[in-house]
């Protein structure tokens, strides 16, 4: 049975997902911010998160109020971690060094996902496809411990971009929101994926993705008639699979 999902579904005033919320350690969308926050049943800050959150939400702060921070404190100042202290949001101390804040974050909500016993359909990141390089590549590498911790989609969100990391099998995705932007693309980052598509312009019929010789990037989706809905995209894959799609922004 095809993983259904519709990415951009969190990001609708309309949209019925309930996520579990991460933000993370780089500059915040305010709208964005929002939107999701209204969605999420469980909210946390990775450590320095939590200086971007305090400074987006001056004026409205006691309505921005995460269930927890974790982190090793490294970033975070100590104005904003005695304000959200004061507050009553929980301070979770993570210093092992061979994860990241984002990973470390992510254990600690899926317990508490588990434990609390919520229903949430997606954890969604604010955060982690900006900036550094070497810290985007980090944001995609919990993208792979998150396949072994939880059967909830994982989504990162930042600007105009979204990524996902496909498990080994079916999916539709669902991209007629009005969101999408024009282009989409399917990247064999942890190693060769057989991989069959429809709905893409460029659809890949048992074709091996893999860096060297096949990488789907600039690709977008199958052209319909004026008024008519998107199809869905739907993509098998023999083994991890990056999806990553523009998000359509009126103020870029």
């Amino acid at each position: 049975m095809d993983e259904e999902l519709t990415p951009l579904d969190c990001l609708l005033p309309s949209g019925k997902q309930r996520i579990g919320l991460i933000i993370l350690n780089q500059p915040l969308d305010k709208d964005y911010l929002n939107i999701l926050w209204g969605k999420a049943v469980l909210k946390a800050c990775a450590d320095g998160a939590a200086n971007h959150l305090y400074n987006v939400t001056a004026g409205a702060r006691d309505s921005f109020l995460p269930d927890y921070i974790s982190g090793d404190f490294d970033s975070i100042t100590a104005e904003v971690k005695a304000f959200f202290s004061d507050k009553g949001c929980k301070l979770i101390e993570t210093a092992k060094q061979d994860l990241t804040d984002f990973t470390k974050c992510l254990t600690i909500m899926v317990e508490e996902i588990q434990k609390r016993q919520l229903q949430v359909d997606a954890i969604v990141t604010l955060g982690g496809l900006g900036g550094r390089f070497d810290q985007t590549m980090a944001s995609v590498e919990t993208l792979y411990h998150a396949l072994s911790m939880t059967r909830l989609p994982l989504l990162i969100i930042q600007g105009t971009s979204l990524a996902c990391l496909l498990r080994p099998g079916s999916h539709r995705l669902g991209v007629n929101t009005g969101l999408e932007g024009d282009w989409c693309s399917l990247i064999p980052v942890g190693g060769p994926c057989q991989t069959i598509t429809t709905g893409l312009k460029w659809n890949l019929n048992n074709d091996v993705l893999q860096f060297g010789k096949l990488v789907s990037t600039s690709n977008t989706y199958e052209p319909v008639g004026p008024g008519e809905p998107r199809k869905p995209v739907t993509v098998t894959t023999d083994q991890p699979l990056l999806w990553s799609m523009g998000i359509h922004n009126d103020k870029e």
